[in-house]
């Protein structure tokens, strides 16, 4: 794929996936996203959605390190964390990164016990992570990137209080939301959660 700089372990599996073309909005994103900014990538098509996160995340964690989650990744429900965990399964082949998804049909004792093992990928629903974050005690302190995709569906579906509070909760890190369509809620809480928004859409009609 295209991107500059990109990872070579990373490109590798890219090109066997035959991601060989960056669509715009990520060759346009990609030098923001691995600087650390704050950045909504507006995404109309899902699998780009999922792909654009995957290769952000992996770009920037790169390899496994201490024990830690180091980027939180929240999706819709649990076919979409299924979805998820495949794309970073399968993009993230030829790293050590450990990838563990968690939803609200999954064991959360067993949850548990495999996240202190050591993992550097969260995924899970909002649900399921507000729940654990506010009663596991994780160590936030290692996090680098707080993920929403779908970000414009959570919160239509009232997901707002909750993804605020996780935010909150989490503190300073980079923030990257993935969005089909920009709608008024959407901007209301970028303005409460990031500090400086950097925007890039796939829609050649908006700025």
């Amino acid at each position: 794929m295209n991107l500059k700089k990109i990872n070579p372990n990373l490109q590798q599996t890219l090109i066997e996936n035959g991601l060989t073309e960056a669509p715009n909005v990520i060759k346009e994103a990609f030098g923001t996203i691995k600087s650390g900014n704050d950045v909504v990538l507006v995404i109309e098509d899902k699998k780009e959605q999922k792909e654009a996160i995957a290769i952000s995340v992996i770009q920037r964690l790169e390899k496994a390190f201490m024990l830690s989650p180091r980027a939180l990744v929240i999706v819709e429900d649990k076919p979409e964390a299924l979805l998820m965990n495949d794309v970073f399964k399968q993009l993230a082949k030829y790293t050590d990164l450990r990838i563990f998804m968690t939803h609200d049909k999954t064991d959360l004792d067993e949850d548990k016990n495999q996240i202190s093992l050591g993992i550097d990928v969260l995924i899970g629903t909002p649900e399921r992570l507000s729940f654990m974050f506010g009663n596991a005690g994780f160590d936030v302190n290692q996090l680098q990137m707080l993920v929403i995709n779908d970000t414009d569906e959570l919160l239509r579906l009232r997901h707002d209080t909750r993804l605020h509070r996780l935010s909150e909760s989490i503190g300073k890190t980079q923030r990257l939301y993935v969005v089909q369509q920009e709608t008024e809620r959407l901007e209301i809480f970028v303005d409460k959660t990031m500090l400086d928004s950097y925007w890039f859409s796939d829609n050649e009609d908006e700025e």
